[in-house]
């Protein structure tokens, strides 16, 4: 019965013992004894594998590039033009009206028809009209547009708060991809020299062809790891590259590494107290009541009856007059009170909206704070220890393996479990990163400070 237990532990403490003598002296002499450094240490996080001479973009340009270029932002945009149109246009008067006609001419008896005729007997009327507008009404027309035009230059603000968060979650997926794939690369290339050194052994007939086989399926999951993050990284970037403005970026560029913790250090009830403050959807309900006011006093103006005023010059007989007239609708049974009643109830519901947008920005705060807290300690988690034993583990039983101490099953344990700490990091580390995101987004701002 070999005892494995035994011979790890001698060749671990003889490893180490002999690492401590060699860096004591001053020249230090190579032993055969000692570990074999084969196994570089993992990568950190932050550190990405990046295409050598591509265009490189932080992730503050990738976002002032989908605020510039974002199709689909400018077509949002385009709403706020279109209600400032809308101010020109209830910003007009009436325009006036030009009347005119001739009466009493002789077409079944054009022999009639003489200058005479014409002077004496024909009628000619010639006037002008114009509608006079009561009750303000262009004022608040004009109010009332501008209202409109405020909500939806505030809609459009959230429309680019959104963008920014998007663009910034796309961002992070394409850091934790190059970062996986850093990491898969490394791990290829280093499992790979076990893969040689356990082939070496099976020729030589110290292991069987089954531990050979288990060597090589473990090396697969390494290829397809590296394939995976490869795949993650080409389909990040061409999403992001939509997100930014498909025509800003070339296709070969990359993104530049910021893929590490960033601390916080608001507390929740500042957070909210900036949220109410920043959030453009909040704003953009509360300009909504002071639209839903501005529309009530409209139709609280279009229920006062315009009066119509006309000045004719009529010719007859030989006789030239001037005639006024006045014309005003009798309110007797139409004064717009059906529209008015609707705008107090539309200035309701806004009120409503309003509340509940309240109270759903700091809901948003506090889930997102909640959030990020969650992930916080996980990081910390993997920071204060627990990368560096996966990596001493593995590093210990790497070399009681190449030494004979080690079963391959302990190797190829401790390896996955090196593998999935590292992975579980990154991908803490970029659930952190998104919880921030989204905490930014929860604000309304990207200063958090």
């Amino acid at each position: 019965m070999r005892s494995y237990p035994l011979h790890f532990g001698i060749l671990v403490m003889l490893g180490y013992l002999l690492e401590a003598v060699a860096g004591a002296q001053t020249q230090p002499v190579q032993s055969q004894s000692q570990p074999p450094t084969t196994q570089a240490p993992a990568p950190p996080a932050s550190q990405l594998s990046q295409k050598p001479g591509s265009q490189l973009i932080s992730l503050d340009q990738a976002i002032q590039m989908a605020v510039t270029h974002n199709h689909n932002l400018l077509a949002t945009r385009t709403t706020v033009q279109q209600n400032e149109a809308e101010e020109i246009t209830a910003n007009l008067r009436p325009d006036p009206v030009l009347l005119g006609d001739v009466q009493f001419l002789p077409i079944f008896q054009p022999e009639n028809l003489s200058s005479d005729y014409l002077d004496n007997t024909a009628q000619f009327d010639l006037g002008v009209s114009y509608l006079f507008e009561r009750g303000k009404k262009r004022q608040h027309r004009v109010t009332a547009a501008r209202a409109a035009t405020a909500v939806s230059r505030a809609q459009a603000s959230d429309a680019e708060r959104t963008l920014e968060f998007n663009v910034a979650s796309s961002f992070i997926n394409i850091e934790l991809a190059e970062s996986t794939l850093e990491l898969a690369n490394q791990d290829l290339k280093s499992f790979e020299n076990s893969v040689n050194i356990t082939e070496e052994r099976y020729k030589a007939g110290q292991i069987g062809y089954d531990d050979f086989l288990k060597m090589k399926l473990q090396f697969l999951q390494f290829q397809m790891d590296v394939s995976q993050a490869k795949l993650a990284r080409a389909q990040g970037l061409s999403d992001l590259r939509q997100l930014v403005g498909y025509e800003s970026v070339g296709e070969n560029y990359d993104v530049e590494s910021s893929f590490d913790y960033q601390p916080l250090s608001a507390g929740l009830e500042d957070l909210q107290a900036m949220a109410l403050k920043t959030r453009p959807d909040l704003q953009a309900a509360q300009l909504g009541v002071t639209a839903a006011n501005s529309q009530f006093q409209l139709q609280k103006s279009i229920g006062k009856r315009d009066v119509t005023g006309q000045i004719s010059y009529t010719h007859v007989s030989a006789l030239n007059q001037i005639a006024l007239y006045g014309q005003i609708q009798l309110p007797i049974f139409d004064r717009n009170q059906g529209e008015i009643k609707r705008a107090g109830f539309a200035i309701t519901q806004a009120q409503q909206q309003q509340l509940y947008t309240s109270g759903q920005v700091l809901t948003d705060v506090r889930d997102a704070y909640q959030g990020w807290k969650a992930n916080d300690e996980i990081v910390q988690l993997y920071r204060q220890g627990y990368l560096d034993e996966s990596q001493k583990s593995r590093d210990i039983t790497e070399y009681a393996y190449r030494h004979g101490a080690a079963s391959l099953l302990d190797f190829l344990d401790a390896e996955r479990s090196f593998r999935s700490t590292q992975l579980g990091y990154r991908q803490a580390m970029s659930s952190y990163l998104l919880s921030l995101e989204q905490l930014r987004q929860a604000v309304g701002t990207r200063s958090l400070r």
